[in-house]
């Protein structure tokens, strides 16, 4: 089996409002010295690599945003992710894109690269709440990339949606799930308004001028999320996340199955031979480091068995089928029950887990409270 591959790409047009990642607006010439520093990274991690540790078998490319590259850049990526990683014939390759940045010889540059599967960041359909997050697009704009998209051939698009959005009503949920299904996405994720500390609206949050739903009014978002894609034949098999028969993100179950990945660019996270570790986040510092034939690591830790048993769990259960105690007593050797008694049976009893043969899967009111489910397995 392949490693998945990440590259992160921090520009964006213009940052959103509840964004915490690390993205800001291209200054003049940071994005053909983040191309130039991201190819050498490219080279010197493969350098070090086996042949086959080598081998990837889904890329995603997010950020950011990272159809603002240009035609040729984006090109010149691709051209070296294939240079310097075997990537398999039947890979799943994915990219991130907004409405309103891309356009038919940008789709036509994908294709040619390899690109089979297009992730529309949409979040929103109606102009206030795109307003509240900071959006600077239409969802009349949405509706034309995704045209697009599908006339340069892209058979498997996925749509990024959010609910609990201050200011949203169940009204506008229900319409917007109807709107997008209508559009015929093979895959959409759908998840609830976190703020992170510092950013825009999360000080507005604090400040009163805006107020996050309540939490009885995200449940019911939720419920109505679960049963109107199930009727539009969309199968939940994640916890924000639902497809179209065969289409599930592959690249995203490799971290759900807690399995090896490579992350590449600023502020990348990697998971792999025992190891985790994250690159610099800022671009300068970043650039700075490989153009020294330093690779630009800035954080490590290794994984123990403790560490890996406990991620493999709480990971796992974000899966809608659960997570197989004969996969988990395959990997480790150890019966899950023997190493986690306590926290199974409080989770069983208090009906926020079920047990059904090998699989031990969150139940309709875990999947409410997953955070609690999970930190029972954390530390």
């Amino acid at each position: 089996m392949g490693m998945g591959l990440y590259i992160h790409v921090p520009f964006c047009r213009k940052k959103c409002r509840y964004c915490s990642f690390v993205s800001s607006p291209a200054k003049e010439g940071e994005d053909n010295v983040y191309v130039a520093a991201l190819t050498g990274e490219m080279k010197m991690r493969s350098g070090r690599m086996t042949a086959e540790e080598k081998r990837v078998d889904s890329i995603f490319i997010g950020g950011g945003t990272p159809t603002c590259l240009s035609e040729k850049q984006l090109a010149l990526i691709f051209e070296n992710i294939f240079c310097r990683f075997s990537v398999d014939a039947s890979a799943e390759i994915t990219v991130e894109c907004n409405p309103g940045t891309l356009e038919r010889n940008k789709l036509s540059t994908l294709r040619e690269a390899g690109v089979n599967r297009i992730s529309m960041g949409v979040q929103a359909c109606q102009p206030e709440l795109l307003n509240c997050l900071g959006r600077i697009h239409s969802y009349r704009d949405a509706e034309v990339t995704y045209g697009l998209v599908r006339d340069a051939g892209f058979l498997n698009i996925s749509v990024d949606l959010m609910f609990g959005i201050p200011g949203q009503t169940l009204n506008h949920w229900e319409e917007c799930l109807e709107r997008v299904a209508d559009l015929g996405p093979q895959h959409i994720s759908a998840y609830c308004l976190h703020l992170e500390e510092g950013t825009p609206l999360y000080d507005r949050v604090m400040a009163g001028e805006a107020q996050m739903s309540p939490e009885d009014l995200e449940a019911d978002m939720f419920g109505w999320l679960i049963d109107y894609l199930g009727s539009r034949g969309y199968a939940h098999y994640e916890v924000s996340n639902f497809a179209l028969p065969g289409r599930l993100c592959r690249h995203n179950l490799k971290y759900w199955h807690n399995e090896r990945y490579l992350g590449l660019g600023p502020s990348a996270h990697s998971s792999l031979g025992g190891r985790r570790f994250s690159n610099e986040p800022d671009l300068a510092r970043y650039a700075a480091s490989l153009s020294e034939g330093i690779l630009p690591q800035c954080w490590e830790e290794i994984i123990d068995l403790k560490t890996e048993m406990s991620e493999t769990v709480f990971l796992g259960l974000r899966l809608v089928e659960g997570l197989d105690t004969g996969k988990f007593r395959e990997r480790f050797g150890l019966d899950i029950e023997d190493v986690y008694p306590d926290q199974i049976q409080r989770l069983a009893g208090l009906k926020l887990i079920e047990i059904t043969g090998q699989k031990i899967r969150l139940s309709q009111r875990g999947l409410m409270l997953g955070n609690m489910v999970f930190g029972e397995f954390v530390g």
